[in-house]
């Protein structure tokens, strides 16, 4: 996912500093689907003001802590977001779940080691899906369906992730990795 598209998204909604956009990103879960780091926030904003996309509408001065810059989207920010949208929606990058290829050679380890590693990942994932369904009841009330469909998107997919990982658990506690012939228990 874009910083820069996310930056102007957020400021389409309403003037914000790059603090408080920090903020909607991570109520929104939006750092769990991208990398957020305070410096390339900073610094997308900074790049978007230079090159026209966003401008500053207030600057708030405080005695006891650095000044605040407000930004606002400008009607070239408009046009880049929508260029921004488009591109990545269509995106067909393929996804490499990291345990793909462990899985490939699993089952020549110790599978006790693996069935405990595979209890510690359902226990995050099924904390995963939890909140995940938690952020999208809270936000039904507070947010746009386009942003509902993501924050719901993504509790799906935690979901078929802990199913695919609780099949996967059955199998290790059963030793049938090395099984050849049998189908999945789907």
């Amino acid at each position: 996912m874009s910083m820069k598209m996310v930056i102007l998204g957020l400021l389409l909604e309403r003037n914000m500093h790059p603090y408080e956009i920090k903020l909607v990103m991570k109520e929104r879960t939006m750092d769990q689907m991208m990398k957020l780091q305070m410096g390339s926030l900073y610094y997308a904003v900074d790049k978007l003001a230079g090159e026209g996309h966003i401008e500053s509408v207030e600057v708030i001065h405080s005695s006891d802590r650095p000044d605040k810059t407000i930004y606002r989207i400008t009607d070239k920010g408009k046009t880049l977001f929508e260029q921004l949208v488009l591109q990545q929606i269509k995106k067909t990058d393929i996804f490499y779940h990291p345990l793909y290829t462990a899985l490939a050679f699993s089952r020549h380890i110790d599978q006790s080691k693996v069935e405990k590693l595979l209890e510690e990942r359902i226990r995050e994932t099924e904390h995963r899906v939890n909140y995940a369904y938690q952020v999208y009841e809270e936000h039904i009330a507070v947010v746009p369906r386009s942003a509902l469909h993501a924050m719901y998107g993504k509790y799906e997919h935690s979901l078929t992730e802990l199913k695919w990982l609780k099949r996967l658990y059955a199998d290790v506690t059963e030793r049938k990795l090395n099984d050849v012939g049998t189908p999945l228990d789907l």
